[in-house]
C-alpha cells in the first residue's frame, strides 16, 4: 500500500485536514485576545479572589471616626420658642426645651416645655460659675460641661441654702434642754399654763396678798381664761370657785376683776357655765347689779351676766326665777346709766331672737324632740318682758342721741312687735319719734346716695324705721 492511499501512513505526528484546521484557529485568536484584554482593566472591578475580612473593620472605623467628627464639630445652636418647630440636621437642642418626633411629617421638633421651668434654669446658670463658651455656636461638649456645671450650682446653691435655714432654725428654736440648763442658770422655772394659772389663783386667794398683787393675778388670769381649754382647766383645781367667790369681796376693784374674768371664762363654754350656775354665780352677779356699785363694776358685771346668759336656756329659767328682768329694768332707769341701758337692750334682743332661731331651726329640720329645744321653750321670756314694762322702756329709749344706740333699740323694737305691738299703736310719743328720725334718715341716707353708697348705713336703719311704721298703721 502506498503512503496516498491510507489517511494515516505510520505512528508519528498527525497532520489535520485543511477544513478542520480553520475553527481552531479562530479559537485560538479569540482566547489570545480575551486575555489580553483582562489583563489591562483594574483588577478590582473584576478580581476574582475571596474578599478579605479586615474590609468590615475598616468600614467600621470610617464610620467611628466620621462620628467623632460630628461629635467634636460645632453645631448650629436651635432657639427654642413657645411654639413647634422643625429641627435640622445637626442642630443642637438647650436644656429645657421639650423634643418630639411628629409622625405626620417624620420630622423632629422642639419647644420650651415650660416658660417658668427655663426661665428658671437660665438664672440658675446665671448664679453659676461663668462659662466661656460663643453665645451663638456651641459643641456638643460645651453642652455638656454647662449642663454638669449648671447641676453642680444647683446642688451647691440647694447645699448653702439648706445650711442656712438650719443655722436660723437652730438660731431661733433651742433645744428644751438647752433652754431649761439656762433657765436653771438665770434661776428661772418653765411653766405650763395650768401652772401659771394655779400660781395665779394661790396669789389671789392669798390672805397674805396686797391689793393691787390680787388685781394683778385677775388680770394675768384673765388672758389665760380666754381660751377654751384653760377655762375648762380652771374647774379641776377649784380655782373659778374661787373667782366666784371675789364677787364678794369688799373692794370694788376685787369685783370689778372678779367678773372681768368670769365673763372671759363663760363665753362659750357650757361646760364652765354650768359649774358657774351651780357654784352660785348667777345670784352673786344680780346682786351686784342691783345694790349701788361703781359703773366700772356694774359694767364688767354686767359683761359677765351676758356671756353666763347667751346660749345658755337653762341659765335663762333661772335668771327670769330670780327676777332678773326687774333688776335691768331698775339698772337702765338709773341716771346716767345710758350706757348700760344699750348694753341691756341689746342682750335681751340677743335673747329673744337666740330662741327664735332655735324654733325656726327644729321646723325647718322637723325634730322637735331636742334637749336644748326644750329648755328653750320653757323660757318665758317674752311673756316677762310685756309683763315688766319693756315695751314702754325700749320706746323711751329710742331719745338716745348716738346712732348705734338708736339701731340697737330699733332692733329690739322689732323682735318685740309681736308682743307690745297693742302698746306700740296706742303710745303716740312713739309714733312722733319715729316720724321724727325717719326724716333725719331721709336726709342722711340722701347724702350717701350722693356719694355713691347703695347700701348704707343710713339707708338700713331709714329701712328699719320705715317697717315699723308700716307694722304700726
Amino acid at each position: 500500500m502506498n503512503s496516498d492511499s491510507s489517511p494515516y501512513p505510520d505512528c508519528g505526528p498527525q497532520s489535520l485536514p485543511p477544513s478542520r484546521m480553520a475553527p481552531l484557529g479562530m479559537l485560538l485568536l479569540m482566547a489570545s485576545c480575551f486575555t489580553f484584554c483582562l489583563s489591562r482593566e483594574n483588577p478590582k472591578e473584576f478580581a476574582l479572589t475571596k474578599p478579605k475580612k479586615s474590609s468590615t473593620k475598616e468600614t467600621e472605623r470610617k464610620e467611628t471616626k466620621a462620628e467623632e467628627e460630628l461629635d467634636t464639630g460645632v453645631l448650629e445652636v436651635f432657639h427654642p420658642t413657645h411654639e413647634w418647630q422643625a429641627l435640622r440636621p445637626g442642630q443642637a437642642v438647650p436644656a429645657g426645651s421639650h423634643v418630639r418626633l411628629n409622625l405626620q411629617t417624620g420630622a423632629r421638633e422642639a419647644k420650651l416645655q415650660y416658660k417658668d421651668k427655663f426661665q428658671n434654669n437660665l438664672k440658675g446658670l446665671k448664679k453659676g460659675k461663668r462659662l466661656d463658651i460663643n453665645t451663638n455656636t456651641y459643641t456638643s461638649q460645651d453642652l455638656k460641661s454647662a449642663l454638669a456645671k449648671l447641676k453642680e450650682g444647683a446642688e451647691m446653691e440647694s447645699s448653702k441654702e439648706d445650711k442656712a435655714r438650719q443655722a436660723e432654725v437652730k438660731r431661733l428654736f433651742r433645744p428644751i434642754e438647752e433652754l431649761k440648763k439656762d433657765f436653771d442658770e438665770l434661776n428661772v422655772v418653765i411653766e405650763t399654763d395650768m401652772q401659771i394659772m394655779v400660781r395665779l389663783i394661790t396669789k389671789f386667794n392669798s390672805s397674805s396678798s396686797s391689793l393691787e398683787e390680787k388685781i394683778a393675778a385677775l388680770f394675768d388670769l384673765e388672758y389665760y381664761v380666754h381660751q377654751m381649754d384653760n377655762a375648762q382647766d380652771l374647774l379641776s383645781f377649784g380655782g373659778l370657785q374661787v373667782v366666784i367667790n371675789g364677787l364678794n369681796s369688799t373692794e370694788p376693784l376685787v369685783k370689778e376683776y372678779a367678773a372681768f374674768v368670769l365673763g372671759a371664762a363663760f363665753s362659750s363654754n357650757p361646760k364652765v357655765q354650768v359649774e358657774a350656775i351651780e357654784g352660785g354665780a348667777l345670784q352673786k352677779l344680780l346682786v351686784i347689779l342691783a345694790t349701788e356699785q361703781p359703773l366700772t363694776v356694774k359694767k364688767k358685771v354686767l359683761f359677765a351676766l351676758c356671756s353666763l346668759l347667751r346660749h345658755f336656756p337653762y341659765a335663762q329659767q333661772q335668771f327670769l326665777k330670780l327676777g332678773g328682768l326687774q333688776v335691768l329694768r331698775t339698772l337702765v332707769q338709773e341716771k346716767d346709766t345710758e350706757v348700760l341701758a344699750v348694753r341691756v337692750v341689746t342682750l335681751l334682743y340677743d335673747l329673744v331672737t337666740e330662741k327664735m332661731f332655735a324654733e325656726e331651726e327644729a321646723e325647718l329640720t322637723q325634730d322637735t324632740s331636742p334637749e336644748k329645744l326644750q329648755q328653750y321653750r320653757q323660757v318665758h321670756l317674752l311673756p316677762g318682758l310685756r309683763e315688766q314694762g319693756w315695751c314702754e322702756i325700749t320706746t323711751h329709749l329710742l331719745a338716745l342721741p348716738e346712732h348705734d344706740a338708736r339701731e340697737k333699740v330699733l332692733q329690739t323694737l322689732g323682735a318685740l312687735l309681736a308682743t307690745c305691738r297693742d302698746q306700740y299703736r296706742q303710745d303716740p310719743e312713739l309714733s312722733r319719734m319715729l316720724a321724727g328720725l325717719q326724716a333725719e334718715y331721709q336726709a342722711l341716707a340722701t347724702l350717701e346716695l350722693q356719694d355713691g353708697e347703695h347700701e348704707g348705713y343710713f339707708q338700713e336703719l331709714l329701712g328699719s324705721i320705715t317697717r315699723l311704721l308700716k307694722e304700726l298703721r
